[in-house]
């Protein structure tokens, strides 16, 4: 227990710099962008319409007259106290900003994530157990193609499909439109969010099956499995005591670590449906030059990804002794 507390303090550790190193890529390209805030957000005919005092005012509180440096600065200093500072395009707390809109995203992200594990883990099964047969052509064939097809066209393609032509499934926002926040139903949600947690999933299944698939074969020509079978040891019994459990481990893992996939295929999913989570918040800020919201979004996400990863380890070293001893030292 001891080592495994060692082991899972340097991973934290790990983590802390790499957010670290994280926001200081993100606040040098914020920095860098051609964008200027006061234009993008307050516009060229209003800009230009103020008096000198009031564009300084603005300028001042945009930050823009201050080094980036000092910048940074004085964000780190705030962030470290709990302070993410206000958003500038939203006019609230950063971390107000982000909690409504990371709920948002966890809802539709983690439907996502579940459906495509398991949809994914299922056909590379069948795919790896009927190797080179219809049922593993047509699977194969499938992640092939869905793994080369852009998210936004394939929510584009679902929306027009479910959302104008049969107009069963609504065509975006995470609410119905014009209904207040006391009453909207967990079905509501739920209905708003089928469209772009079906397009995350059909584009997140395609690495799972393959993988899975690649596994199986290799599960399915081993040595032990030809001497269950030569015991004369039915398929089904194989397949579950044998192929399932030996597979299921690299394909837990690499559901965890493929928490990044979804979280970055949520950016355009999101703005194509008009969802307001965590991937439309990044786009506006961005556009806007909203520093203190991009910087706490891109740390939130960037933890979401290393916490996944951190898990997909832990999980595997926990699961199997052999990695176990071997990456923790036991």
């Amino acid at each position: 227990m001891k080592r495994i507390g060692i082991y899972a303090g340097k991973n934290l550790l790990r983590i802390i710099l790499l957010l670290f190193a994280v926001s200081i890529l993100t606040f040098a390209l914020v920095s860098a962008s051609p964008i200027d805030p006061l234009q993008a957000n307050v516009g060229q005919a209003a800009l230009g319409s103020m008096s000198k005092e009031q564009k300084e005012k603005l300028r001042s509180y945009w930050g823009v007259d201050e080094p980036p440096v000092q910048r940074y600065l004085n964000w780190l200093n705030a962030f470290i106290k709990g302070d993410g500072g206000i958003s500038l395009l939203y006019r609230q707390p950063v971390t107000k900003v982000i909690a409504v809109k990371l709920g948002n995203s966890l809802f539709l992200m983690g439907l996502a994530w579940v459906v495509s594990g398991l949809v994914g883990f299922l056909l590379g099964v069948i795919a790896g157990v009927f190797q080179g047969r219809l049922p593993d052509k047509i699977i194969k064939g499938y992640s092939l193609v869905i793994a080369s097809t852009p998210s936004f066209w394939l929510a584009l393609l679902l929306l027009i499909i479910f959302g104008v032509w049969m107009k069963i499934l609504p065509i975006g926002l995470s609410v119905p439109i014009g209904v207040e926040a006391s009453g909207v139903t967990f079905l509501d949600r739920v209905r708003h969010a089928i469209l772009p947690a079906v397009t995350l999933s059909i584009t997140g299944i395609s690495n799972i099956t393959l993988h899975t698939r690649e596994k199986m074969i290799d599960i399915m020509e081993s040595d032990y499995i030809l001497f269950a079978k030569a015991r004369g040891e039915k398929t089904g019994s194989i397949i579950l005591r044998h192929g399932i459990r030996n597979v299921l481990l690299p394909a837990m893992t690499l559901q965890f670590a493929s928490v990044s996939e979804i979280i970055g295929g949520s950016v355009l999913v999101e703005q194509v449906f008009s969802y307001p989570g965590l991937g439309q918040a990044a786009v506006a800020a961005g556009t806007g030059s909203d520093v203190p919201l991009l910087m706490g979004i891109t740390l939130i996400t960037a933890a979401i990804v290393f916490l996944g990863n951190f898990l997909a380890n832990v999980l595997y070293g926990v699961v199997d002794p052999r990695i176990r001893k071997g990456g923790l030292g036991l």
